[in-house]
Order: structure tokens, then sequence, then C-alpha cells
């Protein structure tokens, strides 16, 4: 709210030179040439002259316009006007008072000075007979004002002086001496008018007196004084009161004609009078505001010249004519949204010319809004803030305040302010999602737009300017910064590097919104960018596995039946989802009556039973494809002897292998191949046998020390676990308790039993005849396990090796 410091008063002579100074503001209200400054201290009035002006870099008040006092108050005194002087940051108001004080600047002057005043006086006029004289105006106060009254010398007449009760002199000439028509049938005076200055000036009228018959009786008012009351806005021509006199002359001397004489104000020209009935009405505009008392005096004169005389005093009342007016003193705009409650926005200087009732004032502000009038000094209202703002919600406001006065009807008058809120920064960013998701294909370009955030801040200008930062996270032990990159304004996020599915399935990364305020605001979100597999891997054979120096074919018996299983083709693919989906298909075939291969599972079967007239020797292409757009595939070559006996496999593999090139020299390889096998055998049974002798030993002293064994499980091919193409574990387990001679040996069964392994450059074959259930059957021989084991090792290795380098 404003601050209202205090007032001062001066009082200067009118009439005086502009620029002359008034006195002291700054000194007289304890006020610094700084503040004067700083506050912007300027002069308000509300009217439409500005006598005074402020020097702020003097702190003094001088006059700036002529001061007519006259003209400024007319005859009410003490003559003064009142102004404020406002500064700002903080508001102040202190109230300035100016007394004008009166010079002797006018003299007396008579109503149509140069029209002189006529009377024709019966010469039986008695003595005492008064003459009313137009009364003199000056417009001065004071001692300054009318003071006296002389008449020009003579014998006859004497003035005889009277008060109005407003304190003005009005005088009439007395007859004291009884007039002589044929002596002196005209007489000459003067009256002379003069007031009390320094110097003294003074007015003359003229007085013409005619002297005639006798005329005895002057008219007679039955009222000395007559009142009558008049509202204000009365319309012109309404009666208002109605004076009588009479005259005990008859004839022409009493009938009478009734006047109304020339009084100082305007209350002629308001007032009329039918001068036949002396009915009094109105003939002009009624202003309560400018005059509240009306006097005017009433002649009544007879057709012999006599005069008699009367008062009548009006009294007006008010009505409510006056809307109230609004001026805007102070108006602070725009308002900050962080101004506390109790902030002055505005102050209002409102004034109603009407009186009492008329004249008092509600002021209030129209609709829901979050402010409030205050009263301050007389008239003065503050216009204050009454909550918190919040621009977000609320940026501007217009405001409509409405002062209305307590008449009947009231009457009313409006303003309106449109106040801005500004903004300040008190809002953080906010995205438009919890957290992103996103994908992006491997094998992308560097720079390839993945997907941009975006984040809003309701707050305005630079407050709601977003900036998009990475935050320094780690992927995989590297940077984000090396995986991604983020545009600052558009929020976009860029690759940086090529992604590889089967490296890295995914990125999680945290973007921050800060906004451009002071001090800034953010706020984070998680961004998930997910890594979609493409079909850039082939298929992978794990069995059969496709060596380039020997060839493996799996045995079928002549009695198999239908449906027979020959082997399984077992195959991965690194790409996950539809791109790892694997399928099987026979591309060629010896015999396509003979074989088929399950879809899905890549199980090779028979589909007829296999006959005599069949080949023992049996080539098939499978084709593995997986499901991707495009698809990518791999072939493997499966080979398949259809034979109940090793000769018959051998001789017919023998003959697939050389055809061309056969060797007559092959028992002799084959007998030196044997005693070398022989050989190898035997020092591979001692080994063995030594080795477990002593191991046998060394688990009988764990045994006894209770020591804990560690078992060792060789590791598996993962990623065939997760695909679920590869149906089977091929893997061998060898677990050895503490007891030395209950060890186990454990053999993972492959998609067939018998498996024949064949060496292209040899012209015999081995066949390795895995039955392990007829092994683990007898788990009392460890001796020969290990002694099948070995010899499946070592026999087609060395038989192996030695036809490749005779």
């Amino acid at each position: 709210s404003a601050i209202f410091s205090g007032q001062i008063r001066y009082s200067i002579p009118e009439e005086m030179k502009k620029g002359s100074v008034i006195g002291n503001v700054a000194q007289d209200l304890g006020l610094d040439l700084k503040r004067l400054r700083s506050g912007r201290a300027r002069i308000v009035t509300g009217e439409s002259i500005q006598y005074t002006e402020l020097k702020t870099d003097k702190g003094i008040l001088v006059v700036n316009e002529r001061i007519d006092r006259e003209q400024l108050c007319g005859d009410v005194t003490p003559c003064s006007f009142s102004f404020e002087m406002i500064l700002e940051n903080p508001i102040e108001l202190h109230r300035i008072t100016v007394e004008v004080l009166d010079i002797n600047d006018h003299a007396p002057v008579f109503p149509n000075k140069d029209k002189p005043i006529s009377f024709e006086i019966s010469e039986s006029a008695v003595v005492g007979v008064q003459f009313p004289l137009q009364s003199a105006e000056d417009l001065d106060v004071g001692l300054n004002a009318l003071q006296d009254y002389v008449l020009s010398p003579n014998d006859n007449f004497i003035l005889k002086q009277h008060a109005n009760p407003d304190g003005s002199k009005y005088v009439e000439m007395v007859l004291q001496k009884p007039l002589d028509r044929e002596q002196r049938p005209h007489l000459s005076l003067k009256l002379i008018a003069v007031d009390g200055g320094t110097p003294q000036r003074s007015g003359t009228v003229n007085i013409d007196v005619t002297v005639l018959d006798a005329n005895d009786n002057a008219p007679v008012f039955n009222q000395s004084v007559y009142k009558a009351s008049v509202m204000e806005n009365t319309i012109r021509g309404t009666s208002v009161v109605t004076v009588n006199a009479t005259d005990a002359d008859s004839g022409s001397y009493g009938r009478i004609i009734y006047s109304l004489s020339k009084m100082k104000g305007s209350a002629v020209d308001i007032f009329g009078i039918d001068e036949k009935t002396g009915t009094i009405c109105v003939s002009g505009q009624i202003d309560y505001e400018k005059d509240r008392k009306y006097e005017v005096r009433v002649e009544a004169k007879d057709y012999g010249g006599l005069i008699g005389t009367s008062k009548v005093i009006f009294d007006v009342f008010d009505v409510n004519d006056n809307a109230p007016v609004i001026n805007i003193m102070s108006f602070s705009s725009p308002v900050s949204e962080d101004a506390r409650p109790g902030t002055t926005i505005a102050v209002l200087n409102i004034k109603d010319a009407d009186s009492e009732k008329n004249g008092q004032i509600k002021c209030s502000i129209d609709g829901k809004l979050p402010f409030k009038i205050e009263s301050s000094l007389t008239n003065y209202y503050n216009l204050v803030s009454d909550q918190h703002f919040d621009r977000e919600s609320i940026s501007e406001y217009n405001i409509t305040i409405t002062a209305t006065d307590f008449g009947s009807p009231a009457l009313s008058s409006s303003t309106k302010l449109h106040l801005k809120i500004s903004d300040v920064n008190d809002n953080a960013p906010l995205f438009d999602k919890s957290s992103y998701s996103a994908h992006i294909i491997e094998n992308n370009s560097p720079g390839t737009s993945i997907f941009a955030v975006s984040a809003r801040d309701s707050d305005w200008n630079q407050n709601a300017r977003i900036s998009y930062l990475l935050e320094d996270t780690h992927v995989s032990g590297s940077p984000v910064s090396t995986y991604v990159s983020l545009n600052s304004e558009t929020g976009v996020l860029s690759a940086v590097r090529s992604f590889d599915y089967e490296q890295i399935k995914q990125l999680q990364l945290v973007v921050k919104a800060q906004d451009g305020g002071s001090p800034p605001l953010s706020s984070n979100v998680t961004v998930k960018i997910l890594i979609q597999d493409q079909n850039d891997n082939p298929p992978q054979v794990l069995y059969p596995i496709q060596t380039g120096g020997s060839l493996v074919a799996e045995m079928v018996p002549r009695s198999a039946d239908v449906g027979y299983l020959v082997t399984k083709v077992v195959a991965v693919d690194v790409d996950s989802g539809q791109n790892a989906w694997l399928s099987y298909k026979l591309q060629k075939a010896t015999d396509r009556a003979l074989f088929e291969v399950g879809l899905q599972n890549g199980e090779i079967r028979t589909i007829r039973q296999v006959t005599d007239k069949d080949a023992v020797k049996q080539r098939l292409t499978v084709i593995v494809e997986d499901n991707g757009q495009p698809s990518r595939s791999a072939t493997v070559i499966v080979n398949v002897a259809v034979a109940d006996s090793f000769p018959e496999v051998l001789s017919e593999f023998t003959d697939f292998t050389h055809d061309k090139e056969y060797n007559d020299n092959l028992t002799f390889y084959l007998v030196l191949a044997l005693a070398v096998v022989s050989f190898l055998f035997i020092t591979c049974l001692v080994v063995i046998i030594s080795v477990k002798i002593y191991r046998w030993r060394q688990s009988r002293i764990l045994y006894h020390s209770n020591l804990p064994v560690i078992p060792y499980y060789p590791p598996r091919y993962s990623d065939t676990l997760g695909t679920g193409t590869l149906q089977h574990v091929y893997n061998y387990e060898v677990c050895r308790t503490t007891d030395s001679r209950k060890s186990d040996c454990k053999f993972g069964r492959a998609g067939s039993q018998n498996v024949l392994i064949m060496d292209p450059s040899s012209t015999g074959t081995i066949q390795r005849i895995q039955n392990e259930k007829s092994i683990l059957d007898e788990p009392d021989s460890p001796l020969e396990v290990s002694y099948v084991n070995l010899a499946f090792l070592l026999c087609p290795l060395s038989v192996s090796a030695f036809i490749k380098n005779r």
C-alpha cells in the first residue's frame, strides 16, 4: 500500500510571476533530492490548470501559471488550492496546500457605470424616505474589498449603509430635507465606492434625481424577508414564490410594478419576476455545486416613483446529478508473477461533486479477480493484489473498477486497467511421456535418426527455451556418447555408429531437458532404444560335421522299418525371432523315395521299407533355411550306408571313393596298418593300466582325507540352448566321486547310434559301433570302458594318418 508521510501548507500573494519560488518542498518534507529523482516525483492535481511546478533537481515548488485569486476562489476566503506530490518505488503521497493571498488589484465597479441612476421623487416625499442604490462590486476580499460608500455633498440626501448576511454592503439614499421642485427640479449627485486597500481604489456612478409632484405613500411589502426552497436542476419557468406589496395611494400612485434589483452575483440571471403579479420563477440553471443559497432583492415601485423593497432567500437542495470522476494517479504494469499479496498496483483519485450521501462513494472491482480496493487519503483509493499470481494460468487481467455513489438513484462510473503479468522461471520442462522406447534396425548407417524426445515448459520467452542434454552414462563400459548423439535444440537422437544386434540388444540412456531461466530448471527422462535384429547371419550346421579329409556315413540296416531315424541335422542361427526359425528341406537325394527330412526338427527318416534293391551308398543334400526376409541358408551333405554288415559297406564305399584309383597293394598297407595299430593298442593298454592304478591309489588317499572334490563340466554351446533349434545337447559329462572304484563314464548319444567314418584316401574302412547301453550296463569294468574309448579314438586316426602318409 502507498505511504502518506504528511502535508505542508504555503501562503503566497496572487499574481506572482511565473517561476517565482513558493517553497522548498524537499526541505519541508525532509526528503533527499536523490529520493525525488529516483521516485520520479511529480505533482498530480486532477485539474486542467497546473498552477505550480515541481523542480525535482532543486526540490523547490515554483509558480507555473498566473494565479488570479478572484478567478480561482471568487469571494470565498481563505482561498487555497491543494494538490498531491507522488513518489514511486515505494509509492508515497504528500498533500501540499497553497493559500493565495489577496492583493488590491481590483477597484469597486458599479453595474452599468456609464448609465446614471435615475430617480423621480415627489416633492411631497417625507423626510426619511429611502432610495436604494446600486451596489458596487469589488472582486477583492478582506481589506481590499469594498469598504465604504460616499455621496457627493448636497443638502437633501444622506447615505445609509447596510450589511448583507454574507458580509457585502449595500446603501440607500435617505431624504433628510424635503425637496422643492420650484427651487431645484433636478439634482445631480455622485455615489463613490471605495475599498480599504493600499493604494486605495474607488468607483463612481452618477445619480440623477427628478423631482415630481407629491406622492405621499410608497409601496410596502407584507414581509420584510421571504424564504423559499428550490431543487437544483429545476426546470426553467417553474414558479417558486410570490411576493406581495401594497400602496395606500390611489390612482396611478397606487399601482405597483415588481422588479428584481441588480444584485451581486448571478442570482438575477437565475430568477425572474412577473412585474404585475410578483411571482418569482426559475429562469436559469440552478447548480447546487456552484451556489447552495441565493438572495434576491425585490422592488415594488408605484407610478408615483416611490419604491418599497424586500428580500427573498432561496435555499437550494442537492440532487444526485454528478457521477463519480475517476483519475488514475499511478499504475504499475507489468507486475511480476511472484509479487506478494498486498502489492500496490494502482493509485486512484475519485471525486463526486455532490454532497452528503450523493457524494459518498463506494469503490468495487467487477468480477472475481485477485485484487481488492483499499482506501487511503480522502478521495484516494489503492488497487492492491489479494492473491499470488500464476502467469501460466492467467497472463493478463482486464480490471474494471467501478465507483458508485449512495444517491437515489445511484450514479456510477468505471475505468478499465489492462494489467500484464511478467514471467518468473517457476516451471521445469516436462516431457510428454514418463519414459520413451524407440527401435532401430541393426546394421544402420551412422548418423541415422532414431527418435525425438519432446518436452514443454509452461513459462514464457527465455524461461521456456528448452535445451536437450545427454546424461553421461555408460553402456557396456563405454560412454553413451559413443553410441548416440542428441540435438540440443530439436531433441533428435541419432546413431553415432552402426549397431550389431548380436553384440548389443538395447541401449538405456537418460535425457535431460533444461530451460533458459536463471537459475535454470530441468527434468530427466529415460529412453530405451531397442536394437532390432536383421537377418544378417546364415544358419550354422553343428551336425553332421563337414570335414575335408574324411567322410561320415550313417548306417541304415536293410531291415529298417518305415520312419526309421537315420540321423538328425542340427543347425543354429545366431539371429533372433523369425530370423532364427529354421526349416530343413531335402534338396537332392540318391533316392528321394527312400528318405525324408523333418521340416522343423531336421530328422532324416525312412519313408518306406528298405529293400535289397536299394543301393548301399546314399547321398543326401539337405538345405537349412531361416525365416528372415530375405532368407539365408546353409547346405549339408549326409552320406548314408544301407547295409547289414561292414564288408558290404567297406566294398561299396571303397568303390565310391576310389572307383578309378584302385590300388593293388591295399592288402600290404592294411596289414601294416593293423600291425601299427596293434602296437599302439598294447602300448596304450599298459599306459591305461598304470594310470588307473595311480588314480586308484590317489583316490583312496583323498577318500580317507575327506577333502572335497570339485566336479568339472565341459562348456556347452550356449546359443544352441537359447534358440531352441537344437533339441538335444551333444556333450560328454565326466563326473568322478571320491570313490575311484565306482567311477562312471557317460556318453551322450547322437541322432543315430551307428556312425561310419571313412577316409577318402584309404583303401579300407573301419566301423565304429557305439553301443553305450551295453557298456554302461557294466559299471564294474572300468578297464573295458577305457579300452573301447581308446580304440574308438586311436584306430581311425592311426589308419587315416598312415594311409595319408603312404
